[in-house]
């Protein structure tokens, strides 16, 4: 009489949890569409022309002046990343760069000539930094949060770069959303022990969390390096892709009117214009 339900009991415990199985399923179902949010594009590029623009963005915006048509093309290639980010509607970051970028620009033309002394200085220093970096900060970003690993891979593959350069590129792209995942895996459990700032513990947040990040940093970069070479980017041989590549209407129009208005803006610069 007793054994039966020791039996049940045995047969209880290997059973699984509803409540586990209903967290897992949750889990399994949440991670592939946060992936594919993270890597789909609405305005699909291909990576040759990302690069491209990201190129001239940084050379306009670093050398350029706002004076004449020269300053014309320079805001519009000051423009190009808050066109590519609202075309992607990622509206936060489109605020944010419009935002500092607006303020930067104004104080770079209006704002400093009207104050003198260390204010002046400071005003110089501050927008000058944001209206030369911000822009192509800002196309990076764009870059890497709707462009695949594979489809970086196979572009730079058929613009004939060598693996030194492909494999490191490869290894970056994932790198820095990793490092930015277990930094906040490890900013979660140090703040369950009471390690944060403004907790009285402020003093040991470089030991608990930058020391780990560190480790991690290296570990993580150890085992991409490996799964980079795994899946035979360092063979000698022709690697075959089955991800989308290659050059479509909207990236032959926006490469003529980003190399027609590289191009101008070249030509104001030697003749001063």
């Amino acid at each position: 009489m007793k054994a039966a339900p020791a039996r049940n009991r045995r047969q209880d415990d290997h059973r699984p949890n509803d409540n586990c199985q209903t967290e897992i399923h949750r889990s399994e179902n949440r991670r592939p569409s946060e992936s594919r949010r993270r890597n789909t594009s609405r305005l699909w590029l291909d990576p040759r022309t990302k690069i491209a623009m990201l190129c001239c963005v940084n050379i306009v915006m670093v050398n350029g002046s706002y004076n004449g048509l020269a300053g014309m093309l320079r805001s519009f290639f000051m423009l190009l990343p808050l066109g590519l980010l609202l075309a992607e509607r990622k509206w936060q970051a489109a605020a944010l760069f419009a935002v500092f970028g607006s303020a930067a620009a104004g104080i770079e033309l209006f704002w400093f000539q009207r104050s003198a002394g260390i204010v002046n200085l400071l005003l110089i220093i501050a927008a000058g930094l944001f209206s030369r970096f911000l822009p192509g900060l800002v196309m990076g970003y764009y870059l890497f949060t709707t462009t695949k690993v594979s489809e970086l891979i196979a572009a730079l593959e058929r613009l004939r770069l060598s693996r030194k350069i492909i494999i490191p590129f490869a290894v970056m792209m994932r790198f820095f959303p990793t490092i930015a995942e277990e930094y906040a895996a490890i900013k979660d459990s140090m703040r369950m022990r009471g390690i944060y700032f403004g907790g009285g513990s402020a003093l040991k947040i470089p030991e608990y969390r930058i020391v780990p990040l560190l480790m991690s940093a290296v570990k993580i970069g150890e085992e991409l390096s490996a799964a980079a070479l795994t899946r035979g980017l360092g063979k000698p041989v022709k690697r075959t892709n089955i991800c989308r590549s290659g050059f479509g209407l909207k990236d032959i129009t926006l490469l003529a009117v980003c190399l027609c208005a590289f191009s101008a803006w070249l030509f104001c610069e030697k003749t001063g214009r």
